[in-house]
């Protein structure tokens, strides 16, 4: 670890109270002069760092910097193996290269911004830098391809219930089928796993969880295509130690998710927070769009839906919108 890790993560350690920079230097074995050049990088990086006069360097409470150093100052112990980046292509893309190469479960890319982010169908996703959180996993779990879906799922569940708790419980989460998370009517969260089939087994290889939150509002907003639809879950006001606050909450809740993502308790509580059950939909699928009626989720995490002419179908693929079906004509 360089010297000016080291100094940052006893900074984040003890964020908001000054730390002495002759004890620090006492304690890693190094000058006052190489503690002072090392802040200094740090501030150049980005990072704000102040100084209190006759006490030392400190980090305040609502400095909003992204840090490895400043998500495990949240986190505490864990069994992750945290990287971050000013900016990639795409989270996803960069582990799949590294999950295929034998990266081990728990490497944790995360990207201030990224210049090539994707979504579900080949879609693109929108990441500028300072306003979000990219978020990729590397998972390895014992589990068939047919199961795959409950990772989504359960991760929705797990990212809904960190964003309350950053929200400090005053916003309710609710979730369009399968990986869309909505804050007051609007998308604030998408996520996208990835995977990979061991063909002996018939089992997962691997899989990368990608997960990105609108944490606050872009410079100049969201585009005019994204507009009507996207939000953030913090106001542009909004200041704090958002980012490595996130990061660690998901990271806490991704965690305690049972092994092989597969439990009654989580698909329970993936029903409760649907947005689509009990509304009239279009089910939109290779070479039409079909209005239904959502009738529920079923033990698969499929979306229940019927359609016009009575018949019912479990949806496991495809894109459903929300958008609400036009008048009908008396």
């Amino acid at each position: 670890m360089k010297l000016k890790e080291k100094i940052l993560k006893i900074l984040e350690d003890n964020r908001g109270r000054p730390v002495s920079g002759s004890q620090t230097a006492k304690q890693l074995k190094v000058s006052r002069n190489a503690v002072w050049k090392a802040v200094e990088e740090l501030r150049s990086s980005g990072i704000g760092i102040e100084a209190a006069r006759n006490s030392g360097y400190f980090i305040p409470e609502n400095e909003n910097s992204l840090t490895v150093q400043g998500v495990e100052a949240i986190l505490g112990k864990s069994d992750y193996s945290i990287h971050v980046e000013d900016s990639v292509t795409s989270t996803n893309t960069i582990l799949k290269k590294l999950a295929q190469q034998g990266c081990r479960e728990g490497y944790v890319l995360i990207a201030r911004q990224q210049t090539a982010g994707k979504g579900r169908l080949g879609r693109s996703f929108y990441s500028p830098p300072d306003s979000g959180l990219y978020l990729s996993v590397v998972l390895r779990p014992q589990m068939n391809i047919q199961d795959a879906l409950f990772i989504t799922t359960s991760a929705a569940v797990a990212v809904s219930r960190a964003i309350e708790t950053c929200c400090n419980h005053e916003r309710k989460a609710r979730i369009k089928w399968v990986n869309d998370i909505y804050l007051d009517g609007r998308k604030v969260c998408g996520i996208l796993t990835e995977a990979a089939l061991d063909f002996e087994s018939g089992g997962l290889e691997y899989a990368v969880l990608g997960i990105g939150v609108n944490i606050t509002p872009p410079d100049g907003d969201f585009p005019p295509e994204l507009s009507d639809v996207a939000a953030s879950v913090f106001s542009s006001g909004k200041t704090g130690n958002l980012r490595n606050r996130l990061a660690a909450e998901i990271l806490r809740e991704l965690s305690a998710l049972p092994d092989g993502f597969l439990s009654d308790e989580i698909l329970d509580e993936y029903r409760r927070r649907s947005m689509l059950t009990g509304k009239d939909v279009f089910a939109l699928f290779k070479d039409e769009t079909k209005p239904c009626h959502v009738l529920g989720i079923d033990d698969r995490a499929r979306l229940l839906v019927r359609f016009k002419d009575g018949t019912e179908q479990a949806l496991s693929s495809g894109e459903v919108s929300i958008k609400p079906l036009p008048p009908q004509k008396p």
